[in-house]
Order: structure tokens, then sequence, then C-alpha cells
């Protein structure tokens, strides 16, 4: 409220000396002597009314350009008495609490204010006319609410188009929010698979080649594991295929939870998928692959009297071998798997027949 009071101040100590340098120009000498109480009355007049303000801008916040409007006419009329006995046609300040309206966009305030204003100067005229017989002139005062008026109606007419752009640009914003919105959508719809929420098939194929890539310019160690639900037909068949969906969907969780961040999981096809272990051992893969399998081993579902089991294959890359070799290779462990009672995971070990180590 600094700028509020330092305002206060100048507008208290213009309206202290508005009278004298009014008078003194217009050659009253004798005016303060005769209505020095009446200049005392105005200066406390303006003190109440400033004062007022401080304390509907504390108590509103809101109100807070009404106060500075408020403010900005009070100004405006000291300065119009102040230069109105030495300007020919001063009254074109008053139209300045119009001007500050269009600041906010805000057609009400410009019509109250701009009402205000011109009934100010018409009451204003009238005591003029009670102090100084003879100085009120109809010609004048219509004159000056003509201006009025047609600045009201300008600055109506900017508000109203200015009104028109903002909204032509919310509109453009937001269909352009939308657009990006819909992009996003479809891209995830594109890389997610609808039922666990991990990335498909296609997804995984490219983020594997480029990690491939990675790894034979940098050395990045990859270690792919092929996961695949034991026995998933016969719970389709026995349970229904709703209760497979929920087993996905459960196994899915099961590969977020304990999976690392810079590790990469998708739903391969049917009941298979892959998973993807970065700068790790072949040996801490196999420890993650095993969490992760029983972990599923412990599943508890409601609609299941059988436990749910998984077997995994696994196989590090090695550099020159590419995507289809290592694919192979881990297919090839998780056969091994398969063939080894199910519920185990298999690690490739570049021999004929796969090595089992659970």
């Amino acid at each position: 409220m600094v700028a509020y009071w330092l305002t206060a101040f100048l507008l208290f100590t213009s309206q202290s000396f508005s009278f004298i340098i009014h008078l003194s120009w217009l050659k009253y000498s004798d005016y303060w002597k005769t209505n020095g109480t009446l200049v005392l009355l105005a200066d406390g007049a303006i003190l109440v009314l400033l004062a007022g303000t401080e304390l509907w801008l504390k108590r509103s916040h809101r109100l807070l350009k009404r106060g500075v409007l408020f403010t900005g006419m009070l100004f405006t009329y000291f300065m119009y008495y102040m230069f109105s006995p030495i300007v020919h046609g001063a009254e074109i300040i008053l139209v300045i609490p119009m001007l500050l309206s269009l600041v906010y966009l805000d057609r009400k305030l410009l019509l109250t204010f701009g009402l205000a204003d011109m009934m100010i100067y018409i009451f204003s005229e009238f005591v003029n006319e009670s102090i100084w017989p003879g100085s009120l002139s109809i010609a004048d005062i219509l004159l000056v609410l003509a201006v009025f008026v047609t600045a009201m109606l300008l600055a109506q007419a900017a508000l109203i188009r200015s009104q028109e752009m903002r909204k032509a640009v919310e509109s453009l914003v937001k269909s352009e929010q939308k657009l990006i919105v819909e992009k996003t959508i479809a891209d995830k719809l594109l890389k997610i698979d609808a039922l666990t929420g991990l990335y498909n098939h296609k997804t995984f194929h490219e983020y594997m080649e480029n990690l491939i890539q990675h790894s034979e310019a940098n050395g990045v160690s990859i270690q792919l594991g092929i996961l695949d639900i034991d026995n998933f037909k016969t719970i389709n068949d026995n349970y229904g295929h709703w209760v497979g969906d929920i087993v996905l969907k459960e196994v899915a969780n099961q590969l977020t939870e304990i999976m690392h961040t810079d590790d990469f999981a998708a739903r391969y096809g049917g009941e298979e998928f892959a998973v993807i272990f970065t700068e790790k051992t072949p040996e801490e893969a196999y420890n993650y692959a095993e969490k992760i399998r029983e972990s599923i081993e412990r599943l508890e579902l409601p609609h299941l009297d059988r436990p749910v089991t998984v077997s995994v294959g696994l196989c590090e890359y090695h550099l020159g071998d590419g995507k289809e070799a290592l694919f192979r290779n881990a297919d090839s462990a998780l056969y091994k798997a398969k063939r080894s009672g199910k519920n185990r995971t298999v690690v490739y070990s570049g021999k004929p027949e796969p090595v089992c180590l659970s």
C-alpha cells in the first residue's frame, strides 16, 4: 500500500493548494479569508474518502481495481480544478477514469465510473454556479457530456473487440490443447498394451533395437528375459477368459513392482512377456527373474484355486549377436524351462542345450 499512500499524500497536497492556486490565478485574493472553512472541509472530506478507500482495499482485495479507479477519479478532478482557470478545455482530463477502466478490460467498471464521472461533473458545475453565479454554461456542459458519451462508446467498442479477440485466442489455445491431448492419447494407445498397461510388442522391438545399437556403441550390458505363464490355456478353458485377463494383469503388476527403473517390460504376445535388464551382470539378472517368478507364484487370486506359475528364459547379449540371435537364444532357454518341468528360470549357456539354474 506504499504506492497508494504516496498517491494519497499527493492528492491531499494538491487539494490543499488547489483552491489557493485557483483563486490566485483568478485574482480572488480575499477568497481564502471568507471561504477558509470551505477549503478545510473539502480537505477533510478528501482525507475521509482516502482513509475509507484504504479500509475498503484492505477488507477485500478483489475490490482493488475499484479503489484504484476511485483514487484516479479524485486525482483527475483535482487536476481539473487546478488547470481549468488557465487551460481552455481542461475538461478533457476528466476522461482519464474511463481510460483507466480499459486497463482492466471490464465493461461494468467502464459503465459505472463513466456515469459517475458525468454525474460528478454536472454536480460540480452546479456547485460552482452557487459559488460564482453566472459561471454555468449549459452549452459547455452539454459539449463536455457529449465528449464523455463519445469516449464511453469508443471505450465500449474497444472492450468488446478485445473480448472478441480474447475469446478467439482462448478458443485457439483450447483447440491446440485438445489436439495435444488427443495426440498424446493416440501415441500412448499405439505404444501401450490396453489390458496390462505394459508396452506392446511393437514398442518393445523399437526399444530393443535402439538399446542394442547403444550397447554396440558404448558396451552397455543387456539381459533379455522371456516370461511365459504356465498352463495359461488351461486357466482360460477351466475358469474363463475373464479370469485369464485378471492373471495377465496381476503378472504385469508384479513385473512393474519388482523391476528396476532402468529395466523395461512389455507384453510380448498372448501369455508371454519380455523383460530387458540393463547394466546388470548375468547373476543379478537371474536374481531379478527369480524374484519375479517367486512373487507371481505367491499370488492369491480369489477366482483361482491354484497357484499361477511362470517359466523364464534368460540370455545375455554379446556384441555382434544381433537382435534375432538374442531372441532365439532367450526363446531356447524358455523352451528348456518348459521341458524341465516349468515354474523355473533357465539361463542360456551358449551350448546346444541350455542349463537349468533352478
